[in-house]
């Protein structure tokens, strides 16, 4: 019987004293997996230290290891959707560089799609991340359920494995702004939890900051939704209906005590408020037709500087 080919994408930042250890635990485990063959990619997304000489160092050891160099930092999922151009397995497994998601419970991921899912996303008990990053993934949750229709109950994590043709259906999203969740529900709906581990971080200290944390949010949203210019237009109509309740208020106030002076502050809070909707209406719809913009200049996902592999005699400049 054929072997399955299990291709595993990590991308890679600031994990020089880690990627080494994960790169490890993923063969020692699917070495006990009989069933299945594995490669590996990884994906250098402009990291600032030695990442891709460690990378490259994997590479020459392992002829099932790819990496791949990005030319300047691009972001987790676009380095993401460019180990998924390299990508030569029946399953995708994708998890993180810094020891966090446990490779060695990866049978449980493939266990999932043999019974019958399409996707299988890692699901913690105990999650080993600051209070920041814990917020960070609250908030995400919410605008998921919100805007996209997630299932409340399906927790999404970065570790999980996909079958190829949601893979392919990932592929065939060419814009400059990727957000592979948002990829993952528009392809199926057929996902399922299962619960891992989750360990405390090795060495270092997560890349996400508060501003990475927002642009991934604002990324989600405007590319894969449109409910937030039906909320624009919602509340264009409610700050609309109460101006013309208050203006009928007014009015009739005139008209019963004709002495009482008319409010100059209400007005000017009034016209503060109104104004403050409009500019934010305003910048959301300016953010829809940026990004519009920048996708009919054909701005790239990623720029790839390198790849390397041990089965090549010389690495392939991209």
């Amino acid at each position: 019987m054929k072997k399955q080919l299990v291709s595993f994408v990590i991308p890679c930042y600031r994990s020089a004293q880690t990627i080494g250890g994960v790169v490890e635990e993923i063969d020692t485990a699917m070495s006990r997996l009989d069933a299945y063959e594995y490669e590996v990619i990884l994906v250098n997304d402009c990291s600032p230290d030695d990442t891709f000489d460690a990378i490259r160092k994997l590479c020459e050891k392992d002829g099932r290891i790819t990496g791949v160099n990005l030319a300047r930092n691009f972001g987790q999922h676009a380095a993401l959707m460019a180990g998924f151009h390299q990508v030569k397995g029946d399953i995708l497994v994708c998890l993180d560089d810094d020891g966090q998601t446990p490779a060695d419970e990866v049978g449980k991921l493939l266990k999932a799609l043999e019974d019958g899912a399409d996707v299988a996303y890692a699901k913690y008990e105990h999650k080993h991340h600051n209070a920041f990053r814990n917020f960070g993934s609250r908030v995400n949750d919410w605008m998921l359920c919100f805007m996209l229709n997630k299932p409340k109950d399906l927790f999404i994590s970065s570790y999980f494995a996909a079958r190829k043709f949601v893979l392919r259906e990932m592929l065939r999203y060419e814009n400059a702004f990727p957000y592979v969740i948002g990829l993952v529900l528009r392809a199926t709906r057929n996902i399922v939890n299962v619960t891992v581990e989750h360990r405390d971080r090795k060495a270092g200290v997560s890349g996400y900051t508060f501003t990475k944390l927002l642009a991934l949010w604002f990324n989600g949203f405007t590319a894969f939704s449109e409910k937030p210019l039906r909320i624009a237009t919602l509340a264009g109509v409610g700050c609309a209906g109460i101006g013309f309740l208050y203006g009928i208020y007014t009015v009739i106030k005139k008209l019963v005590v004709p002495g009482v002076p008319i409010g100059f502050s209400a007005l000017m809070s009034a016209i503060m408020f109104i104004g403050g909707m409009l500019m934010l209406m305003l910048g959301l719809i300016g953010e829809y037709v940026g990004r519009m913009y920048i996708c009919m200049n054909n701005a790239p996902q990623y720029v790839v500087r390198e790849i390397v592999s041990g089965n090549d005699e010389q690495d392939k400049e991209a």
